[in-house]
């Protein structure tokens, strides 16, 4: 078992190595001067997020399908992943992966847009798509759709489900002394509860979830950086500098080079927002909207708040921390410094960082569980529904009284596989992202939109 965790081991480190980086960089660069740097139109995208479009064909809201999506993408990652970023690249990482997710926005404003445009009805009557739609239906390569509904089916129960509940069960046990049991089986149960209602269900319950968790998060952060403001502009100063020069050892910072800041910085970034993955669009697909834009618009705006706030909030958090206290925060890495970094919040510092963990763990189960539903629904139909959900919610159970090193490595090494055929798609498809984006954003003929939607924008 030990070798082929080494060996599934080496494989995730080419997997998720220099090529995938400067492929998943690269495409987020390609779309970006494609779009005409689609970024600028960030503040109507979330302005289209909070606006309805209830006459318009779908299963859920634009909200929905942004909580939904937020809900799987905002995990561990954002905190535990942010600061094994600075431990590995140095403050200078911050930087990247700020950057990696400005630049992605433009990616997940593609895979959105093809999902919408290629989306199709199952057998239930239910709106379904996503990149292995986009493929089949947009390139006429089915065996890519194939792929990537396998790998994410696959991965999306370690990833997505048993890594995530394995955390929940941990950190409860740590904090509040619970057995892992008991946790499991009230999280089997709740997940149970939400899951079985499909996509309606789980979109209603991310609507609530992902407002609270991410506002209780950020709030702990303006905290910390109230608490830590003299140092702000240090850390600022600090960020910035350290990305384009080395980092040296001392001052509770490791030694790093500018590769090691762009390397760890972009990874944490691609790995923490999903853009270029393609797992977000599944959820994009079952959204109400009147035209592919206008959705594409609304899921961009998902990695303004997951990388650009949440993750250069956390940046924050963790410089500014290490800057005041260098002699407690040297040597720690990944949890154990924003563990520490919370701890400046007197007393109810390590509760705020626990809730919002397990709250990111939980939501990510519940988005996961409609991607995988989603592509085993087009590996073998809708007869998966319901052995999908039953499996879902017995493997989170599993998850929360066992740790696989082995299920992680393989989905997480499924999870990087997932982007190679949602590249292709997207690279291949950048036509039609530019074609969709030109008939209703940079024309004069608005068709699909409301007056009061018609974005200002020069052509």
């Amino acid at each position: 078992m030990e070798a082929i965790n080494d060996f599934v081991s080496t494989i995730n480190g080419f997997v998720w190595g220099p090529v995938m980086l400067v492929l998943l960089f690269g495409t987020h660069v390609f779309l970006t001067f494609r779009t005409r740097f689609i970024q600028r139109h960030i503040f109507k995208a979330i302005k289209l997020s909070i606006t309805p479009d209830n006459e318009a064909e779908g299963d859920v809201s634009g909200f929905g399908a942004l909580a939904t999506a937020l809900a799987a993408t905002i995990g561990t990652g954002n905190i535990v992943g942010v600061a094994t970023a600075v431990a590995l690249g140095g403050p200078g990482a911050i930087l990247w992966c700020w950057l990696t997710g400005l630049f992605g926005i433009a990616t997940k404003y593609g895979e959105a847009l093809l999902a919408i445009k290629y989306r199709v009805k199952d057998k239930t009557g239910a709106m379904v798509g996503g990149p292995m739609y986009a493929l089949e239906r947009g390139l006429g390569q089915k065996w890519l759709g194939v792929l990537f509904a396998l790998f994410a089916g696959v991965a999306c129960f370690g990833i997505g489900n048993m890594t995530q509940a394995n955390s929940i069960a941990t950190m409860v046990d740590a904090n509040f002394g619970i057995p892992s049991w008991i946790t499991g089986i009230i999280l089997t149960i709740g997940t149970a509860l939400v899951i079985l209602g499909g996509v309606k269900s789980i979109a209603k319950t991310c609507e609530k979830l992902v407002p609270f968790m991410a506002g209780f998060y950020i709030l702990g952060c303006i905290i910390i950086l109230a608490i830590n403001g003299a140092y702000v502009g240090a850390a600022l100063k600090t960020i910035v500098t350290s990305a384009f020069t080395p980092t040296a050892a001392g001052g509770g910072f490791v030694g790093a080079t500018v590769m090691m800041a762009i390397r760890f910085g972009i990874a944490r970034g691609l790995f923490t927002n999903e853009s270029g993955l393609g797992s977000a669009p599944i959820a994009d697909a079952a959204a109400m909207t009147r035209n592919p834009v206008r959705q594409a618009l609304i899921a961009m705006s998902g990695v303004f708040w997951d990388t650009i706030i949440v993750c250069a909030l956390t940046g924050l958090v963790l410089v500014t921390s290490i800057l005041k206290n260098p002699e407690a925060m040297s040597g720690l890495n990944g949890g154990m410094l924003t563990t520490a970094a919370f701890d400046t919040i007197p007393v109810i510092g390590p509760i705020v960082l626990t809730i919002g963990l397990i709250t990111f763990a939980w939501s990510t189960i519940l988005g996961w569980s409609y991607y995988g539903e989603r592509s085993w629904v087009y590996l073998v139909g809708t007869k998966a529904i319901k052995p999908f959900r039953f499996a879902w919610v017995v493997v989170v159970f599993i998850g929360c009284i066992t740790a696989l090193d082995l299920v992680w490595n393989i989905a997480d090494t499924l999870n990087a596989m997932m982007a190679f055929p949602n590249l292709v798609a997207l690279l291949g498809l950048s036509g039609v992202i530019v074609s969709e984006t030109r008939k209703y954003l940079w024309d004069d003929n608005m068709d699909g939109w409301s007056t009061d939607e018609i974005p200002t924008v020069n052509k």
